[in-house]
């Protein structure tokens, strides 16, 4: 049964009906749900890549021109993965909408291949077929289920990665939107997982610039709560109390919920954030207000929720973010979220503060004292010094522009093997369990914004929002 908090009168609980048997109808679009077949077809990507190399590579020895070659390659790497990423849905596709926010920090090179592969994991996948949908309804909320709405319309209005929309009209007249669970996904996604953590490896070769150990066990971690849309509605009615009326953020109320299937109050004439990339890149100069302000507000979202709702949405990527007619900020998807009862931990402002005055010294001592360093192992002021100065330009100065450039830059240098002493720093330090999670999703705003190719006042918004900052400042 569903739990309600009683603030919406209008909200219902969904009774559950007994649970049926699964069955598939046989559509090539349903969700693959055996593990032997997702995993053959995940093994075509390196097995794709690796027959597609030998061909290059003799192409190269008969003197083909080598750049039209890789570009060619990298091209039909990007399809295949977002083929099959995208057809198998479950873990596979919610890998890959992690990895779209990142495409801004995939070299130029491989770029223009991958971006358009990856950002189409947002908010594209094939749709589960109405016999399957209907199942599904029957199972979570009854076979009486299209009494509770006067329309519902069986083509989805999108899909994402564990489950698809319907647009339909409630009893009392909302227009609301109704996501239903794909049949399978909860198998499809545990079992993707392993597999795609077993290739974690030459995902990473891959793409260039993307963190995929990280991603994976992040997702990994939160996947029986998003497999549970009571806990979404959970998550949601307390994000929609919290900034109910605000002038600047919707949150779309939750009218009802069960354990695959979530229903809430419909967006009328939102632009998703992925729209205001594509037109950016198309339009930089006529887009440049709307791309700044989009961006200053996803990270006043961000930053300002853990004070405000007590929980940080956890899963940045364009797609569950829109912009209404009258500019408000409105997002959806509220799956994974992290609890932060407090708002952020107080030792993250005082680290910033600490690296913006250089006090090297005392952020030594609290990166030690606070687990960030790994038991054993020791870090000297100009190792962390070092370590961390392509990661600060954003906390240099009160606003900060965002490029791809800049994310490809840090990027790189995070990741360059050659570079032997910062990689002996990165193998002495950790990042604490508890904030695993607050750093992705700072990442993968900070990667939206780099896709915006927006300018934001960061260290505004820090200095607001993260305890710690201010009173270290004041304590210098």
């Amino acid at each position: 049964m569903d739990n309600t908090d009683g603030d919406d009168p209008r909200e219902h609980p969904i009774p559950l009906a007994p649970r049926l048997g699964h069955r598939h109808d046989g559509n090539v679009s349903e969700i693959v749900s055996k593990r032997s077949s997702r995993n053959a077809k995940l093994a075509k990507i390196p097995l794709g890549i690796a027959g597609r190399a030998a061909v290059g590579f003799g192409r190269k020895l008969a003197g083909g021109d080598k750049t039209e070659i890789n570009a060619e390659l990298n091209q039909k790497a990007a399809e295949q993965l977002f083929a099959v990423l995208g057809e198998l849905k479950g873990g596979a596709m919610k890998f890959g909408q992690a990895l779209s926010v990142m495409e801004a920090a995939v070299p130029e090179e491989f770029g223009e291949h991958y971006r358009e592969a990856l950002t189409k994991l947002q908010a594209a996948a094939p749709p589960m077929p109405a016999a399957a949908v209907h199942r599904q309804l029957d199972q979570q909320l009854g076979t009486g289920w299209r009494q509770r709405f006067k329309h519902f319309d069986d083509n989805p209005t999108a899909s994402a990665s564990i489950g698809q929309v319907h647009k339909a009209e409630w009893t009392d007249g909302r227009i609301v939107a109704v996501k239903v669970q794909y049949p399978g996904a909860d198998e499809a996604l545990r079992s993707d997982l392993k597999t795609l953590n077993r290739m974690a490896s030459m995902i990473s070769a891959l793409i260039p610039g993307a963190d995929v150990k990280p991603i994976l066990a992040e997702i990994s971690e939160r996947t029986e709560e998003e497999l549970d849309y009571r806990i979404e509605g959970g998550h949601q009615r307390q994000f929609a109390k919290a900034f109910a009326e605000h002038p600047r953020f919707v949150v779309p109320k939750v009218v009802a919920s069960a354990p695959k299937v979530i229903v809430t109050e419909w967006l009328d004439n939102a632009t998703p954030v992925s729209k205001i990339i594509e037109r950016g890149i198309e339009d930089p100069a006529g887009t440049l207000e709307l791309r700044n302000r989009t961006a200053g507000l996803m990270g006043e979202f961000h930053f300002s929720s853990p004070a405000i709702a007590g929980l940080l949405h956890a899963d940045p990527h364009p797609g569950n973010f829109m912009v209404l007619e009258d500019g408000r900020l409105a997002v959806i998807d509220y799956g994974a979220c992290a609890p932060l009862p407090n708002g952020f931990p107080s030792i993250l402002g005082q680290l910033v503060a600490l690296e913006v005055e250089d006090r090297y010294d005392e952020l030594v001592e609290l990166l030690h004292a606070n687990g960030w360093v790994i038991p054993g192992k020791t870090v000297s002021r100009k190792e962390i010094q070092d370590y961390l100065r392509p990661f600060t330009d954003p906390i240099k100065t009160e606003t900060f522009h965002f490029t791809r450039k800049w994310m490809q830059r840090v990027a790189g240098k995070a990741t360059d093997i050659s570079n032997t002493d910062m990689m002996k720093t990165a193998r002495s330090l950790q990042l604490p369990a508890e904030h695993v999670m607050i750093f992705r999703v700072l990442g993968g705003s900070v990667g939206i914004c780099a896709q915006l190719d927006a300018e934001i006042p960061f260290m505004k918004l820090m200095q607001d929002w993260v305890p710690g900052y201010a009173e270290y400042r004041t304590a210098s």
